[in-house]
């Protein structure tokens, strides 16, 4: 019987190795966990976006945020994200989103990208928030600090 040469090892892409970390929880997030979930020794970048909760929006006190997400919401994210990893050369994403009512100053959504070099990594995450902000159906709801509400992102 001859010896077989090992195979080679499967592309990240192919592997399902290239999407690290999607999900929408009611907890807090941990920046850490988005990080440590990216960590790939092949990657000269790693860029992340931290969304928090801020006390404004325009002339306005925000008191507080409620996030819902639709029931297909998870799929979308992942959708979303998979694309991400098809269309960059990236090493690792990952992406999480919170529901549930949030504080000023709480992380509401994480992502990150890590990439052989950092326009890669840039790019990809940029391009992640955005498609994540524009299809993935979060919808924002704001509490002022007058009493009044918003929705933001609702259709």
């Amino acid at each position: 019987m001859e010896p077989h040469a090992p195979a080679p090892p499967p592309s990240p892409t192919e592997a399902g190795a290239v999407v690290r970390l999607v999900d929408i929880r009611e907890t807090a997030l941990d920046v850490a966990e988005v990080l440590a979930a990216v960590e790939d020794d092949a990657a000269g970048g790693v860029t992340l976006f931290v969304g928090n909760v801020r006390n404004h929006d325009g002339d306005q006190a925000v008191d507080h945020l409620d996030y819902s997400a639709h029931p297909s919401a998870l799929d979308r994210l992942r959708e979303v994200v998979e694309a991400v990893a098809q269309r960059h050369s990236v090493t690792a994403v990952a992406a999480v989103h919170r529901v549930g009512r949030l504080a000023i100053g709480d992380a509401a959504v994480v992502v990150a990208a890590a990439a052989p070099h950092r326009g890669q990594a840039f790019d990809a995450s940029r391009d992640l928030i955005d498609d994540l902000k524009a299809t993935v159906p979060i919808w924002k709801h704001q509490v002022f600090s007058d009493g009044g509400e918003e929705w933001v992102g609702t259709p």
